[in-house]
């Protein structure tokens, strides 16, 4: 059969579909219908395009004037057809024919079988398209959806979960989910379903837990242990976004042992040891704020020296990297000192490749700063490996050497220990732009003493 017959086939059936519609009863509507919707993978896109508003037309009858029947049959057909073709071109056909508006109508009145389709129906037009996502949002679909999770107990509410997450990618959505007390299903959305649809949860989440407020009510519905799951078992991009929503869930005080209690702190290492830069970076960040609990930070620093000790040069970097930031905090010089970590920084800053010694000698230079930490360094054999430094080809190894032995020089018990480095340029130059920092930020002090007292003045006047 040549093309032109078969183009002629599919306007005879429509042709045929439509006489259906306008004028036969209603039982025969409703076999048309589900022929159509059955045979929708075959029909030519174009024919499907022209049935989408007869379609459309029938769900746009109030409930009384035509039965459930043929209502349900034609949004089965609708969600048959915008699943078909190439792209979303045909979702967004079905979406733009005014459908979404009559399902949102039907949904909170139907039940049974016609209300599992109306929602799957949602469900295929939400998650592939944003025009669709909009044309709900502006109807208020989200709120019938919330509404809906009240009494739908079987299959169909892992679809509306869905509809949630897809739904949740807005910025508007997020108020409404927010208002309408609709944060617990939020995060029940990032538990169950497909993983893109979990990941979008936990991205919704990590957008809405910025502010305090929603940062403890996610807590309270129980978002931490989810995001953890989904650290766990999800693929690359899922725990991605999973590490950031916790990371930014656990920037509270509240929050931070809960945090690492809920077994958070192994899955941000392997982000650390893994391939994906970006999760290198969340693993530091997040790293960098629960070791702000001292017994945090003995089990990060655990981790950190089992990847310092391991063949990844990038892993290595970054696991310097975050030993360099929890190097400012108090109880740091303890607890590196006690996993071991001194030795092992002193030995890659003898003969780990550059980015890796750049990030070892910021950590070295950090800890440096405490009494107890210089004579750690000191007695590890740190101070020759700095003064060589001093001589090397990269600006920030020089100058983090020079950081340190700066601090070694002013200890009374370590001063006599660097003479060799006095003499040295990188030393001076060094030494010469702390002095002026120093002086600047004493400068600055005055300076805002005096504008307070000025103020002070004035303000009595």
């Amino acid at each position: 059969m040549d093309q032109s017959k078969i183009s002629m086939d599919w306007e005879e059936a429509f042709n045929q579909y439509k006489n259906i519609i306008a004028y036969q009863n209603e039982d025969l509507q409703v076999r048309a219908t589900i022929r159509l919707a059955q045979q929708s993978y075959h029909v030519p896109e174009d024919i499907l395009v022209r049935t989408v508003p007869i379609l459309a037309g029938l769900l746009a009858y109030p409930p009384r004037t035509l039965s459930p029947a043929i209502q349900e049959v034609a949004a089965y057909c609708l969600n048959c057809i915008a699943r078909q073709g190439d792209g979303n071109r045909l979702a967004e056909i079905v979406g733009q024919s005014g459908a979404i508006t009559s399902f949102l109508r039907l949904l909170p009145h139907s039940e049974g079988s016609f209300q599992r389709v109306l929602i799957k129906c949602i469900w295929s037009l939400v998650t592939c398209c944003d025009t669709n996502r909009a044309i709900v949002a502006r109807n208020g679909g989200l709120e019938t959806i919330i509404r809906m999770f009240i009494s739908c107990v079987d299959g169909t509410r892992r679809y509306l979960l869905e509809i949630l997450s897809a739904m949740a990618l807005s910025k508007e959505a997020r108020r409404v989910i927010f208002s309408s007390g609709g944060l617990s299903v939020l995060v029940e959305s990032a538990s169950h379903g497909s993983m893109i649809s979990r990941e979008r949860a936990a991205q919704a989440i990590g957008l809405l837990g910025i502010t305090r407020r929603v940062k403890r009510m996610l807590v309270d519905v129980g978002a931490v242990p989810v995001l953890v799951e989904l650290l766990r078992v999800g693929d690359i991009p899922t725990k991605l976004v999973a590490g950031n929503a916790l990371g930014v869930i656990s920037a509270h005080v509240d929050h931070i042992r809960l945090v690492a209690q809920a077994g958070a702190i192994p899955l941000y290492a392997e982000l650390l040891r893994g391939p994906d830069p970006i999760g290198r970076e969340i693993a530091e960040d997040v790293f960098s704020i629960l070791a702000i609990a001292e017994g945090n930070a003995v089990a990060i620093v655990e981790h950190l020296v089992t990847i310092l000790q391991g063949d990844g040069d990038e892993a290595k970097a970054a696991a310097a990297d975050v030993l360099w930031g929890l190097s400012g905090y108090k109880h740091s010089v303890s607890v590196v000192q006690n996993a071991g970590a001194i030795l092992i920084l002193i030995e890659l800053l003898r003969n780990g490749n550059n980015e890796v010694r750049e990030k070892v000698s910021g950590a070295i230079a950090q800890l440096s700063y405490d009494a107890v930490g210089r004579t750690v360094l000191a007695d590890s054999g740190a101070i020759p490996v700095l003064i060589d430094l001093l001589r090397d080809d990269s600006d920030e190894l020089r100058d983090n050497a020079a950081e340190a032995l700066i601090n070694f020089s002013e200890d009374p018990l370590q001063h006599g220990r660097i003479s060799e480095a006095f003499d040295n340029p990188s030393f001076q130059s060094m030494q010469n732009r702390l002095l002026q920092i120093h002086a600047s930020e004493e400068h600055m002090i005055r300076s805002m003493r005096s504008i307070s007292i000025e103020q002070l003045s004035r303000d009595q006047d």
